[in-house]
């Protein structure tokens, strides 16, 4: 006699990777799906505790084409980080001066030919809390982005950025005199998504700025938010946001009754 009474809800379990439909065992949680759950929050705090990686996405960026530069934030330690996120907003002082460095390089560098403008779009990329989605789900993204910027968008080089809080990109965005920053980070993991990843859009970025002048799109990974989908949203709202040179509240996402081809294309400001 099998003792696990079946949940009458059992078939939405196809529909949807959440906890639901468990059945149970006596007054319990059958034995199975408590060690699910086990795994599931092993997964999560690994997600939240593993360092990112830095050397293979580095690789994995240039085998893609991209040029990419990393940095630190104030924060010195993975419990700093967790305990202080006000330092995983700052930028480290050493790093920052390498980036005003290597801004100044590149712009000696255009002098040659003529002036140098300062940048149309600064990347960066954050462990956040989930250094797996980040290794996942960062590249990919950018490969689905590249060919949607418009023609002869000048991009500063990735920053790839460890003990990383969203706001530390209005740092480096502001370092480059970037137009634009957007940030990939890791997102809080939850038990059935340990590696999602979260994009944010910031116009003129410059440190003071505050969370309601920023765009989020959340839940990029297979499972959620594809890349292409993702990649086209973002890049609708980067042109959306050089043409009414704001970006937050006062930008509203009206990407899915858009027209893709309209991206890619040089962008009027």
């Amino acid at each position: 006699m099998d003792d696990i009474i079946p949940s009458p809800w059992s078939h939405w379990r196809s529909l949807t990777s959440a906890r639901i439909a468990l059945g149970r065992a006596g007054n319990a949680t059958p034995t199975d799906e408590a060690l699910r759950f086990g795994w599931s929050h092993a997964m999560a705090r690994d997600a939240i505790h593993a360092p990112l990686d830095v050397t293979a996405l580095e690789q994995a960026l240039h085998a893609d084409g991209w040029t990419s530069t990393h940095a630190r934030s104030r924060a010195t330690d993975r419990t700093t980080y967790l305990r202080r996120p006000d330092l995983g907003r700052q930028l480290d002082e050493v790093d920052a001066q390498r980036l005003h460095a290597l801004r100044a390089l590149r712009e000696g560098v255009g002098r040659q030919g003529g002036p140098e403008r300062a940048v149309d779009l600064c990347l960066v990329i954050g462990d956040g809390l989930s250094s797996l989605a980040v290794a996942r789900h960062a590249v990919p993204l950018l490969h689905a982005l590249r060919p949607l910027l418009p023609v002869g968008t000048k991009i500063a080089p990735v920053v790839l950025m460890t003990q990383a809080r969203v706001a530390v990109a209005d740092e480096v965005g502001e370092i480059f005199g970037a137009a634009l920053s957007v940030m990939l980070i890791g997102e809080r993991p939850g038990l059935s998504s340990p590696d999602s990843l979260g994009i944010y859009l910031t116009h003129a970025p410059q440190r003071g700025r505050h969370d309601a002048e920023r765009n989020c799109i959340s839940n990029v990974r297979p499972e959620g938010l594809s890349y292409g989908a993702a990649a086209f949203k973002l890049a609708w709202l980067m042109q959306r946001a050089m043409r009414l040179g704001l970006t937050g509240v006062g930008l509203k996402d009206e990407s899915d009754v858009s027209d893709k081809a309209t991206l890619g294309q040089p962008v009027s400001t």
